[in-house]
């Protein structure tokens, strides 16, 4: 059964940070790419980091380019995204998701940056 499971969000101050991870299951995680998306209230999901099969290439939406790192494990199956000098405007739900043929979306880990 394909799963994905993310964690790692919480409440946290301008200026600081976050790690979320993403463990995915029940495929082989090391052929996709892996993508972390953001989703606000009342928008549509956004793709905020992308890294490749190897993890040797990545990429980031203009947004968090400097602040956010997207790194992965293809042994434990998990993706990270290391988040620092978080704003307030980085508050969102974020979700992992493969590409090209994404799966069904996890719960999704809140992340609320705030003083």
């Amino acid at each position: 059964q394909v799963q994905l499971v993310e964690s790692g969000g919480g409440l946290v101050q301008p200026g600081g940070s976050l790690r979320l991870s993403c463990a995915a299951s029940g495929f082989t995680f090391s052929i996709y790419v892996m993508n972390w998306y953001r989703q606000f209230p009342g928008k549509e999901r956004e793709l905020v980091a992308a890294i490749s099969e190897a993890g040797s290439s990545t990429n980031y939406a203009d947004s968090v380019k400097g602040r956010f790192t997207i790194f992965r494990d293809n042994v434990k199956s998990t993706v990270y995204l290391q988040m620092n000098n978080l704003k307030p405007e980085d508050t969102a739900v974020y979700y992992c998701n493969r590409s090209p043929v994404r799966v069904d979306w996890g719960q999704g880990t809140q992340v609320t940056v705030s003083s």
